[in-house]
């Protein structure tokens, strides 16, 4: 597979293993924009099994870096709708066409966003705490990341609300999307079939491309306050659900 890519193709390769770079350092909501990319080289399902891989290795460094500041309280209360949703999507990921649900998926996650930025201006800044909040945003990032490695926009939202400060946001993520991914490698091997010993080593010579973009990541957010953060992480996180519509 790797052999078979041409120019163009190993330069978003490439390039999208930076962005995921900068992602996994704390910059969220950019992790939309790799799945375009990567959907528009290998195609939509082809790609979650390349992309899985990638996300791990980002995971363990995030984890390793800002494993001090997790917030294992929100964690698990969102974690075992996740798995619940991860295990709906690889039932019925295969019925679903690929236009209906990105086109879906798009309308969703901009309607999150533009909650979110209700939400940001209103007086009250009270912080739901009832347990149908978490399930329906931890069944939907769950089933999201599943079918598309889309999580990260649903996930973003229930830790936005519950008003984590930055580095406690950027800590208790990349702990929960350790887990979740790790979770799904079984049925990426077993189930769907998309992650074979040809994708791994397609996943496996972004690793340089990763590590920089961590590099740069974590030296741009020192210069980043937290309401500037969250402000930024709704504006990609919008800014990715129309490029999904559109791809």
């Amino acid at each position: 597979m790797l052999g078979q890519l041409n120019a163009l193709d190993l330069f978003i390769l490439f390039s999208a293993a930076f962005v995921l770079g900068l992602s996994k350092s704390g910059i969220k909501g950019i992790s939309i924009i790799i799945v375009a990319m990567l959907v528009f080289v290998f195609g939509a399902k082809s790609s979650t099994g390349i992309l899985l891989p990638m996300l791990i290795i980002g995971d363990i460094f995030a984890v390793i870096y800002y494993h001090r500041h997790a917030q294992w309280k929100y964690l698990i209360r969102l974690l075992p709708f996740m798995m619940f949703g991860v295990i709906l999507g690889t039932w019925i990921g295969d019925s679903l066409t690929e236009e209906i649900f990105r086109k879906s998926m798009a309308g969703v996650i901009l309607f999150s966003v533009l909650v979110m930025f209700w939400w940001d201006q209103r007086s009250s800044k009270h912080v739901p705490k009832h347990l149908g909040f978490a399930g329906i945003m931890g069944l939907t990032a769950g089933f999201t990341t599943m079918v598309g490695n889309l999580a990260g926009s649903f996930a973003n939202i229930f830790f936005l609300a519950m008003r984590l400060p930055k580095d406690a946001f950027i800590s208790t993520t990349a702990w929960l999307f350790l887990i979740i991914n790790l979770f799904k490698v079984p049925f990426h091997i077993w189930s769907w079939e998309t992650i074979t010993l040809q994708t791994i080593q397609v996943s496996a010579v972004t690793i340089p491309a990763i590590f920089v973009g961590l590099f740069f990541g974590i030296r741009i957010l020192k210069r980043v306050n937290d309401k500037l953060f969250r402000r930024f992480i709704l504006v990609m996180t919008g800014l990715g659900a129309i490029i999904i519509f559109f791809t």
